[in-house]
């Protein structure tokens, strides 16, 4: 059966961009006949996340969000990164193949270098890291939004390299393309991001959510205007949760005016506390247990690993290694 990998980091608590954009689709992948691994990027979380307490919480939230919002240990497996040591052991021999052009054309350390972050080895080298992910596993699909595709293209390029050095060694992967249709805007209108600092995280405390929902910035028209709901992300927050009927009789009200901005947000915190309000009580309940969690981590581990240890043996007999 083909199988699914795809990983997520630990660099702030997840929130509806997050969910909507990946998360979401990920768990609906684990009705297919597919076998599936999905893994907590720790070890590339160190690019940005520097200190120890930090990068321990931000994992643990990751599982236990993960876990609570579907992610099914019975038919996925879930662990962490940085407890399969071949990853580590693989992105080494790819690293020692890679040309210097081929990182220095990623879009995503360039992006982040003109953003301001550290220009250091370990972002430099990120792209290989995520190869090792990739291929270690056999992975034949891996989910990624239209920004990570290059990525995907750079384990195919390695594969590709070490296979014709050295002979079929590597499953050559292909992305699946998340659905994108569901834009998700912060609360200042832009893309949601924790590097915008305005997202609505998903387990945020209700109360705390309602505030900050009714401090979502919109336009100065008055209430008995009229308003197209088309680019109002106001009404595409709204549309994250609601029905199609709901969904149409707002944006009708939208067209015919005369109503508040402040309206529509106590409806959609109405809508977003209810939507999560069955995986907050899972999450409560895993909070309460976390053996659990961390049985769930260590099968999942010893299941990457024992498939990682096959792949990583076969590409070191296949350079001399062994």
């Amino acid at each position: 059966m083909p199988r699914i990998l795809s990983g997520i980091q630990p660099t702030g608590r997840f929130h509806w961009g997050n969910y909507f954009g990946a998360i979401r689709q990920y768990i609906d992948l684990q009705d297919k006949p597919e076998t599936a691994f999905y893994f907590i990027a720790d070890l590339h979380a160190l690019t940005t996340v520097r200190t120890p307490a930090e990068l321990r919480g931000y994992t643990l939230d990751a599982a236990l969000d993960l876990l609570a919002l579907g992610l099914d240990p019975n038919r996925a497996s879930l662990f962490l990164q940085s407890d399969v040591p071949e990853v580590a052991q693989l992105c080494w021999l790819l690293l020692s193949g890679t040309p210097m052009g081929l990182l220095e054309r990623c879009v995503s350390y360039k992006d982040k270098k003109a953003r301001g972050l550290r220009a250091d080895a370990g972002l430099f080298t990120y792209p290989v890291l995520m190869a090792a992910d990739i291929l270690i596993y056999d992975s034949d699909i891996v989910p990624v939004g239209e920004d990570q595709v290059q990525h995907i293209e750079v384990a195919r390029d390695l594969a590709g390299s070490f296979n014709h050095e050295f002979g079929e060694t590597f499953v050559l992967p292909k992305e699946k393309i998340l659905d994108s249709s569901a834009r998700v805007p912060g609360i200042d209108g832009q893309k949601m991001s924790k590097s915008y600092g305005n997202t609505l995280a998903v387990f945020e405390d209700p109360k705390a959510l309602r505030k900050q929902i009714m401090r979502i910035v919109t336009d100065s028209r008055l209430p008995e205007q009229s308003k197209p709901p088309e680019g109002d992300h106001l009404f595409e927050l709204y549309s994250l949760f609601g029905s199609d009927e709901q969904c149409q009789t707002l944006a009708a009200t939208y067209r015919r005016g005369g109503f508040g901005y402040g309206d529509v947000k106590k409806s959609l915190a109405d809508l977003a506390v209810e939507f999560f309000a069955a995986a907050r009580q899972r999450r409560e309940e895993l909070v309460a247990h976390p053996e659990r969690v961390r049985e769930i981590l260590g099968d999942g581990a010893a299941t990457a690993r024992k498939k990682a240890a096959e792949v990583l043996l076969r590409a070191q007999k296949a350079c001399g290694i062994k």
